[in-house]
Order: C-alpha cells, then structure tokens, then sequence
C-alpha cells in the first residue's frame, strides 16, 4: 500500500464545535485546475485503525481535502498531520456533536463529497452480564451516530447530485457472532440501513457502499475486553480494508468483503440458515 507523503505543512487541529478559519488555498502539487476539483471527504474513527489506514491512503491519491473525526485527540492529530488533514476531534455520541462536525466540513469546503465512517466499539461477553452502560456505548458509538451524521450531510450530497458514503460494517453483522450479542446487532442494523438507504437514493447520483471487514489487526479487540485468540481466520492489517474502501469508492461498489472469501459464510448463512447455525454452534 502507497503512504501519504511527508509534507512540512502541519494539520489545523480544533475543538468541538470551534469552526477554525475559513479554508485557505489548496496547497498545489498537480496542475490547477485539478487542484480546484479536489473533493472533500470526511473520514469518522480516524484517530488509530481502519480509520487512520483509510485517512492515509486517501491522502496517498492526493485527490481530496481531507477532514478527520476521532475521540483521542492527541493521536487524531499525529494522524491528520501525516494526511495534511484537518481535524475535529469530537465524541460523536454527545449531543449535537455529529451536526457540529457536518458543519465543520461543509463550511471548510463548501461540500462533502464522500463520508467513510469507521467509528466503531465492541464488547465482548455472555450478554447476560454486559452493562447497561456498555449496550448503550455500542448501539450509539455502531449504528446511532453514523446515522445522525448520514441525516446531516445526505441532503447537501443528494442537492449536488453526487457523493458516496462508505459505511464500515462487520461480518459480526452479516452472520452473527457468540459472545457479541449487541455489536453483531447493531452491525447488522448498520447493513440493513446501507440497503435501505442505497434503494431510497437510486437516481439520485449518491451512492451507498457497505464494507463488510472481518477479523483486522486494530487496538479494537483490546479495548473491547477480550483480545483475539483464535489461530484462524488470521487478522488482515486495517490497510488491506482501506484499500478495498478506495477501490469500492473508485468503483462505485456497493459492497465489499474484507477479505473477499468472507462472501462464502455469509452466502451460507443466506442460503442454508439452519445449516450454518449448527456449523456455528459446533465450530463458534
């Protein structure tokens, strides 16, 4: 995978509802005029894992102005600095916090031309012993927040008559998962809203891509509770979904596997339920 290059220009990094200056001039490293038709993608989670690796391979095609959402802000900036970003860093769960980023971005640029929303907990346990406060922390941080910053920038993209969200999902969501009751839901839920949402926006000129990811090497299993043991499938680095979230967005896909033979549990799973729940049972 390309890296973003290293540039001297430090990122902006701002408050939570600080709207920062206004945009200066791109900085030019390709002819004018493709400069002035940089898009602007608004990239959420990008503080470490698969939202970091997608911020830096955008950087890489130096065709977007870049806007990162992360918790941590310390390495929210490390990150939009190496991606000549600017950054908001902001808990979306708050109240209003998802507006106050949508704002941001289109005030920044004008437009948001592609939002990848990466943001994403877990836990992992029976349910029967999983806090209220831990069910309340995924379904916001999984499914709710996404959903109220897609509310907030989906008018101005269907207004331009063009755009794509990327909307980063788990096989948790497709097939389910022992021990992970309340993520596989609310990732499931994240995948029917892609589908429903992609119907509702046919002629539109928005597109909607689902990013299916299994198993990938990112700080989430430790901070969900329980580190990932199992000896297979292996985890794939959080740069191999980012490429495939570039390719999906060069494509116009609608959605993606990561790896790409996690199509044949789920196919399994759609085509023979009773089957793959006593394979599941077995096997976990």
């Amino acid at each position: 995978m390309s890296q973003a290059p290293s540039r001297a220009r430090s990122a902006p990094v701002l408050s939570e509802g600080d709207p920062g200056p206004a945009a200066g001039p791109a900085e030019r490293r390709s002819p004018a005029d493709r400069a002035a038709h940089r898009g602007t993608a608004l990239v959420t989670g990008a503080s470490s894992g698969i939202g970091a690796a997608v911020a830096r391979r955008l950087a890489a095609e130096d065709d977007w102005h870049l806007v990162l959402n992360g918790r941590d802000t310390a390495r929210l900036a490390r990150v939009a600095e190496q991606a000549s970003a600017a950054a908001f860093p902001a808990d979306l769960t708050h109240p209003g916090a998802e507006r106050r980023l949508a704002e941001f971005a289109l005030r920044r640029a004008g437009r948001v031309d592609l939002l990848v929303a990466c943001a994403g907990i877990g836990w992992a346990g029976d349910f029967g012993a999983m806090p209220r406060s831990a069910i309340d922390d995924v379904v916001d941080v999984d499914l709710l927040s996404t959903v109220r910053l897609v509310r907030h920038l989906l008018p101005h993209m269907v207004a331009a008559g063009s755009g794509r969200v990327v909307l980063v999902g788990s096989l948790a969501g497709v097939v389910s998962v022992r021990g992970e009751a309340v993520y596989s839901a609310a990732k499931a839920a994240l995948a029917a809203f892609s589908d429903a949402l992609r119907y509702e926006l046919r002629g539109t000129g928005v597109g909607i891509t689902h990013v299916v990811a299994g198993v990938v090497d990112t700080p989430f299993f430790e901070r969900r509770g329980a580190p990932y043991r199992r000896s297979w499938p292996r985890p794939v680095p959080p740069e191999r979904v980012a490429d495939a979230v570039w390719c999906a967005v060069r494509r116009g896909r609608d959605e993606v596997y990561v790896p790409g033979w996690l199509r044949l549990p789920a196919r399994v799973h759609g085509a023979a339920p009773a089957l793959y729940r006593r394979l599941a049972a077995k096997y976990g």
